[in-house]
């Protein structure tokens, strides 16, 4: 079967890749905020805040720094691991990100038994024995601060300082997508966060354009994308600055010129693409929910298609999420837990949320769907809730 691509793997999210365009600049601000670990890694350690918003380029940024730090370690000799963990799909849990670490060092170490204090402390002493520095980065961090508030995040980031006169073992990168949930936890750990912080701005039309020449040459085959059409995907892209989503017009822009037996991915590939992929928000950005935030949305976008509505109110949000409950005979939680999941939602760039003006009797809070349609996300939450 011909096809466009040369390894379209090269276009996942997870892929990543050798160079950075446009975050070279980031990428030396780590390794400045760092250097002290390819000296004299045992006297100090370092927490560095990540900012930016979706396809920004937090995650990818991250995980190039830890690679090149660890190739740079092993050349001095020195013992140091670099460990992702994305706090969302460690369910908001310290423990559970805690856990993930030192299961590289214990691979059958229990799942339960512990706390979260317990298991930092096991951690510490086990790089002691070993004789290891690490750089935890904890992706999706607003997971952490959701569930746990001021307590895991005070835990992780203070540790060090009641180790007197002992090594430094554990520095962290903490990535967060809006600045807005630091104001969720008290300052005397918000202050261990902000000494030192990279903000990734959106990436504009001409970065995007750059972004994509790159990742088309190494996926896609000689001549199977024309500059006006990589032009067009960078423009398609620029209003929300997301590079995710750039990137996954082109493949599945790819995959519409394969299903066409095209040698080329020509602009109507790309429009027939767009109708089905949205920015600022994957599909995927649902999963790590939890069970009722999941209803709460179905019930939202339920809501939204039959009534053709922009918005809804938090009144028939909440009528018709008690009749999404009887449906998966699931006990409705109360108005205060479904204004924080409504609140977390919002600040996801799940929905979006206005109060309520002129023609509603009362002051209500307006609820919508702005970047995906309410008939393809109801679709994708009963799939995922069944």
């Amino acid at each position: 079967m011909r096809t466009v691509f040369e390894d379209e793997a090269k276009l996942d999210i997870s892929y990543l890749p050798p160079h950075l365009p446009h975050r070279e600049a980031h990428l030396r601000s780590l390794f400045n905020f760092f250097s002290f670990l390819l000296k004299r890694p045992e006297k100090m350690s370092r927490n560095v805040l990540v900012i930016g918003s979706v396809g920004s380029g937090k995650t990818a940024l991250s995980q190039r720094f830890g690679v090149n730090l660890v190739e740079r370690a092993k050349r001095k000799g020195l013992a140091l691991r670099y460990v992702h963990v994305n706090c969302q799909e460690c369910r908001g849990s310290l423990f559970l990100a805690l856990w993930r670490v030192i299961r590289i060092f214990h691979p059958n170490f229990p799942r339960r038994g512990f706390s979260a204090e317990e298991m930092l402390e096991m951690l510490l002493d086990t790089l002691d024995t070993r004789g290891i520095y690490v750089v935890l980065a904890l992706d999706e961090l607003e997971a952490l601060i959701r569930k746990g508030g001021t307590t895991p995040i005070y835990n992780i980031t203070r540790v060090q300082e009641e180790r007197m006169g002992a090594p430094r073992r554990l520095s962290l990168i903490c990535v967060l997508r809006d600045e807005k949930w630091l104001g969720a936890i008290e300052e005397s750990a918000r202050s261990t966060l902000q000494r030192n912080v990279i903000y990734l701005p959106k990436y504009a039309g001409r970065e995007l354009m750059d972004i994509l020449g790159y990742r088309a040459d190494l996926a896609l085959r000689d001549g199977a994308i024309l500059d006006e059409t990589i032009s067009m995907i960078a423009e398609l892209g620029s209003e929300s600055g997301d590079a995710r989503y750039a990137l996954d017009l082109l493949w599945r822009a790819g995959k519409y010129a394969d299903e066409s037996s095209s040698p080329t991915i020509l602009p109507e590939h790309v429009r027939k693409a767009a109708l089905y992929v949205y920015p600022a928000i994957r599909i995927d950005d649902v999963d790590h929910l939890p069970k009722h935030s999941k209803l709460l949305l179905l019930a939202i976008s339920r809501a939204l298609r039959q009534s053709q509505a922009v918005y809804l109110s938090m009144g028939e949000a909440e009528q018709t999420y008690a009749i999404v409950c009887e449906e998966y005979d699931e006990q409705p939680h109360g108005h205060t837990q479904l204004w924080k999941y409504l609140k977390e939602l919002a600040i996801g760039g799940i929905v979006g949320i206005k109060p309520s003006g002129r023609g509603f009797r009362g002051r209500t809070t307006l609820i919508g769907l702005p970047r995906i349609p309410a008939e393809q996300l109801e679709r994708e939450l009963v799939s995922r809730l069944r």
